[in-house]
């Protein structure tokens, strides 16, 4: 592992932006690019956790950081860590007022950054908040859900979750019953986004890596709602997202990690004896869809 700086002088609130980079050359240009002109009345310092691209990921990131925008700090692994560990590596070293874990096929608007900071200087209850995010045609990317619960697992089984998308039983881990246009406190806003105070993430801790890629950001925002915290979902300002360009590079596999994932979530929070029989029927569940979706995806099915 080797580790790389450059300095920028700080100005006003101080930010922390955890990006985690894998084959990411088409992305990170103008995600960065974006952030520099989202932030130029602050401090920033923005930490790159690299997992051994082997494409022109680092030389996008050099070109950017040659411009001096900001401070950038890059961490290059000579080997793919995973999506969690590489974003605790890069939290060890945020010290900063305020850490934005940030996907790097996210571009920002110019007004996103300060509307939600002034979001967590006006409500200190607040210890995560997450703008809108759009498609790249401009539309609305549903980015917000609930913490999954047992039976949302038999619903998608059954397909009463695609029959019934609007429904707040049926797909309500999923927010379907949410336009995505209103101010509201939510559970978990997706990890693509996410903005919090520095105290939150020291009181919560980092993230588990237990969860290599998948349910990390929902653990976390689990945990964080559990230290008494709020959550916060703000359309007013957006960004643009990608919506995990590389994981649909490698699909068959994020299909495996993602299943063992959810399986051990519901282990980590039911891990008493009296879940011990709803955990084995969840978990049969996602044994067997995941197969499914296994299937269907190395046959060229979009799943």
């Amino acid at each position: 592992m080797t580790v790389n700086s450059s300095a920028s002088h700080e100005r006003g609130s101080s930010l922390d932006v955890i990006i985690v980079t894998y084959q990411s050359g088409a992305d990170i240009g103008p995600c960065l690019r974006t952030l520099a002109s989202a932030t130029k009345n602050m401090a920033v310092r923005v930490l790159i956790v690299d997992n051994a691209s082997e494409d022109d990921t680092l030389v996008q990131i050099d070109a950017v950081k040659k411009r001096g925008d900001f401070s950038l700090l890059l961490i290059k692994n000579q080997y793919n860590a995973g999506f969690t560990r590489a974003v605790n590596q890069a939290a060890a070293f945020a010290r900063a007022d305020y850490i934005l874990f940030l996907n790097p096929d996210v571009r920002l608007e110019e007004d996103t950054l300060s509307a939600l900071v002034r979001i967590l200087q006006q409500r200190p209850e607040v210890g995560i908040v997450a703008p809108q995010l759009r498609n790249s045609d401009g539309t609305i990317q549903p980015s917000c859900r609930r913490i999954p619960r047992r039976r949302d697992v038999l619903y998608s089984s059954l397909g009463l979750a695609a029959i019934f998308p609007h429904s707040a039983e049926f797909n309500g881990w999923k927010m379907g019953d949410f336009d995505h246009r209103h101010t509201r406190e939510v559970a978990q806003p997706q990890g693509a986004f996410l903005l919090c105070r520095r105290q939150v993430l020291e009181t919560t801790g980092l993230w588990d890596e237990g969860f290599p890629m998948f349910f990390s950001d929902v653990d976390w925002c689990a945990r964080v709602l559990a230290q008494g915290y709020r959550i916060l979902f703000e359309p007013s300002v957006f960004a643009t997202h990608g919506k995990g360009r590389s994981v649909y590079r490698r699909r068959p596999e994020m299909i495996v990690t993602s299943h063992r994932s959810f399986i051990r979530y519901f282990w980590k929070y039911g891990s008493s004896p009296r879940w011990w029989l709803p955990n084995a029927a969840v978990t049969v569940l996602l044994l067997l869809s995941g197969a499914i979706r296994f299937a269907l995806s190395r046959s060229g099915f979009k799943v």
